[in-house]
């Protein structure tokens, strides 16, 4: 198996990253060179999402290297109301969590499709499932992603190929912990909310990811999947 990542370098993309070194080439992007290095994997591309000529050259990278397992783990997180976002704000998170997903699916795709085998997995969010007060662009592209997600699984279901999204809940990870601080509430509060009492861990999450690669696997196609603990059941 060839396996690109995105967001590898830190959180859950490099949880993910070094879960599915045992499966295959692992090859993995983020912006941080020195990170990306750390991970030992079979290579790496070192890229911003937001940029799209670096993302076309990304997306030639994954043709290159017959990528047949795509990870599209990165993503961006923006805590303001909506009458406070900027414009620039606005085409960042847009480009990052939702333009470059489809673009670097619609690259991986035409190898998958002559290969008879693929695996998409997205990693969406609960928020794209429930929604997020003052969180509203990272909501929306969570869920543009979701049905993207669902689409192209009904396009390519006769290709051996399955597309599915993770949504996961709080994250013990730096992006979990500076989202609790941009918010209004504390750790304490937050997990008060959460049925299991506690942060869904990256491994959790690669571990999953993991499972939906397997052949155990290959009638799951086109679904949304909630890792929340318990989050998007109710309070």
């Amino acid at each position: 198996m060839n396996i690109l990542v995105t967001g590898a370098s830190k959180g859950i993309g490099k949880a993910i990253t070094l879960k599915l070194k045992s499966l295959g080439n692992v090859y993995a992007t983020a912006r941080n060179e020195n990170a990306l290095k750390e991970l030992d994997c079979a290579g790496y591309f070192v890229c911003d999402l937001a940029n799209f000529e670096e993302l076309q050259k990304l997306g030639q990278y994954i043709k290159e290297k017959q990528i047949d397992i795509l990870v599209n783990n990165a993503g961006e997180y923006i805590y303001s109301p909506i009458d406070k976002i900027n414009t620039n704000d606005l085409a960042h998170i847009i480009d990052v969590n939702l333009k470059a997903p489809i673009y670097l699916a619609n690259c991986a795709i035409p190898y998958m499709k002559q290969n008879k085998f693929g695996r998409i997995i997205n990693i969406g969010s609960i928020s794209g499932v429930m929604g997020e007060a003052n969180a509203s662009l990272y909501s929306a592209t969570k869920a543009g992603l979701i049905g993207f997600s669902k689409a192209i699984g009904l396009e390519v279901a006769e290709y051996g190929i399955t597309v599915n999204t993770i949504n996961p809940g709080w994250v013990d990870t730096e992006l979990g912990n500076s989202s609790i601080n941009d918010s209004e509430f504390s750790k304490e509060e937050i997990l008060d909310c959460i049925p299991q009492k506690r942060f869904v861990t990256p491994d959790e999450v690669a571990d999953l990811v993991k499972y939906l690669i397997s052949d155990e696997a290959k009638g799951i196609t086109g679904q949304s999947i909630n890792l929340c603990a318990g989050l998007s059941v109710g309070i």
